[in-house]
């Protein structure tokens, strides 16, 4: 069967798409012009066995109250166990349009307000946006940044679990926007000390699938049984697969008395009910899309290989961080000697880029930036092109 061609340059202009036709309003940006490298969402065609799964679908032209059934369910664990060898269990599924509102309202579930909660800058943004508005407040155990990259600071996390007690971390795993990929020892070493302290962990898994050659995916759920208690794993087809407008996300709950209460709380908020395309999409792309994915996979291996070489020659200032997993490149621009809203000026004026700014990462972000390198190669070149137009000031 014929596969996606990931250099076609398809126009997204005029699809409501965020990331290219709303620059100006969720940048606040007057520029139009600018190569749109900011949201991670990817600008491929998603696999043709989903495309013509979706077709079908719509030719039945019923759209009523839709439910899971046993074919999602059964999709969804055969991927997982044979892709990344995580046998998972019916019983702990529990469903959501999107990981970020699943995590927003297990931290309404499961922490009181004004609690702190662990997160690990650089940070997702919407992980600090969904803890203060939700009445928390933001715990930071900053990821250590050295020559061998991002690790954690387990003797600072231990301190904020002394001195501060949360109930929660969040984490991210890869990681967004470093792309590290946690090992086992590390999250063993992690959940030793959540163990220890009391803390349940919520990890945003959705990245797992995209994953750099020789690299493997270990998720909270693969560790020690004694510890499933405490954690919650959450997945989705939508990073892997390019559908992240057609929502459905699992969030992975052993404990049964945490899941029957966030079941319930999604019903108390009338999320019962799902969409019926979304479903389709997601069993389609587990069910058909390993072949794909694999393609995808090399091709942005390749990717990130030729910009990584092209930076070093066209703009040596900029050193990108070493990531095993996703499609995001972290880049440290610090040595351009500009603060971040100079910095973000250069790129718009100068190397005509909508970048997203480290800053929004927290501080851990100041004087990086993060471009999504999900797109055909004429983009990055591009992209190269405009970073090779800032130099350093003297």
């Amino acid at each position: 069967m014929k596969q996606t061609d990931f250099n076609q340059i398809i126009n997204r202009h005029h699809t409501g798409s965020v990331k290219w036709d709303f620059i100006d309003r969720y940048l606040q940006l007057d520029e139009t012009d600018l190569l749109p490298m900011w949201v991670s969402d990817f600008d491929f065609q998603c696999p043709l066995e989903v495309r013509q799964a979706l077709h079908h679908r719509v030719e039945h032209g019923i759209f009523g109250y839709s439910e899971r059934d046993d074919q999602y369910y059964q999709a969804v664990m055969d991927w997982f166990s044979k892709r990344h060898q995580l046998p998972l269990q019916r019983e702990w599924f529990t469903s959501i349009e999107g990981v970020v509102p699943g995590l927003a309202i297990l931290i309404q579930l499961l922490s009181q307000p004004g609690d702190p909660i662990v997160i690990q800058g650089p940070y997702y943004g919407s992980f600090a946006k969904i803890v203060t508005l939700n009445g928390r407040e933001v715990l930071e155990n900053p990821l250590a940044f050295g020559p061998q990259g991002y690790q954690f600071d387990f003797d600072h996390l231990e301190a904020c679990f002394e001195q501060r007690k949360p109930p929660l971390l969040l984490l991210c795993n890869p990681h967004n926007p470093t792309g590290r990929c946690w090992t086992r020892d590390e999250l063993t070493q992690l959940m030793t000390l959540c163990s220890r302290y009391g803390v349940t962990v919520i990890s945003d898994e959705i990245w797992a699938d995209l994953l750099l050659p020789g690299e493997t995916f270990t998720s909270v759920l693969h560790l020690d049984e004694s510890w499933q208690d405490h954690v919650i794993s959450a997945t989705s087809a939508s990073k892997s697969f390019g559908l992240s407008s057609l929502r459905i996300s699992n969030f992975l709950i052993p404990n049964d008395q945490t899941r029957n209460a966030f079941v319930e709380r999604l019903n108390a908020h009338g999320l019962d009910v799902f969409n019926a395309l979304s479903m389709t999409a997601a069993t389609a792309a587990y069910q058909q899309g390993e072949t794909w994915l694999d393609a995808l996979q090399q091709y942005l291996a390749n990717n990130r290989r030729w910009f990584e070489q092209a930076l070093a020659y066209a703009a040596p200032w900029c050193k990108m961080t070493r990531a095993e997993g996703t499609y995001l490149a972290w880049l440290d621009c610090r040595a351009l000697g500009l603060d971040d809203n100079a910095l973000q000026q250069a790129l718009i004026h100068q190397s005509k880029i909508a970048a997203s700014m480290g800053v929004s990462f927290g501080e851990q972000g100041k004087g990086f930036i993060r471009l999504n390198l999900g797109c055909p190669r004429q983009y990055l070149e591009s992209a190269i092109a405009g970073l090779a137009r800032l130099k350093p000031s003297l």
